[in-house]
């Protein structure tokens, strides 16, 4: 569900982004990717759970240089569009979740 599967990278959305960079000797990078991951397979589910297709939108696990983990969104803007009117239906007239 976080784009670990086979073909994810021939899909077309690129997680890495701009800001890619090399592993550092000693630094626990899967300790951090392990907590992401979790993270993105929970966003993952929701996202299929209200209809969203993983190959338009989803959450996929990952590291910063220092091995903290980040939990990126990666989805074609349609989709993404979606979603964003999705979570805005969900905030009251304070700004916070209704």
């Amino acid at each position: 569900m976080t784009g670990s599967g086979e073909g994810w990278l021939n899909d077309g959305l690129d997680a890495l982004g701009t800001d890619f960079w090399f592993w550092a000797s000693g630094v626990d990078y899967m300790a951090g990717w392990r907590e992401a991951r979790e993270s993105a397979d929970r966003l993952n589910r929701a996202l299929l759970s209200v209809g969203f297709e993983p190959t338009a939108v989803r959450a996929v696990a990952s590291t910063n240089e220092d091995g903290h983990g980040v939990v990126r969104l990666a989805g074609w803007p349609g989709a993404v569009e979606r979603l964003a009117v999705l979570l805005e239906a969900h905030v009251d007239g304070d700004g916070g979740a209704a």
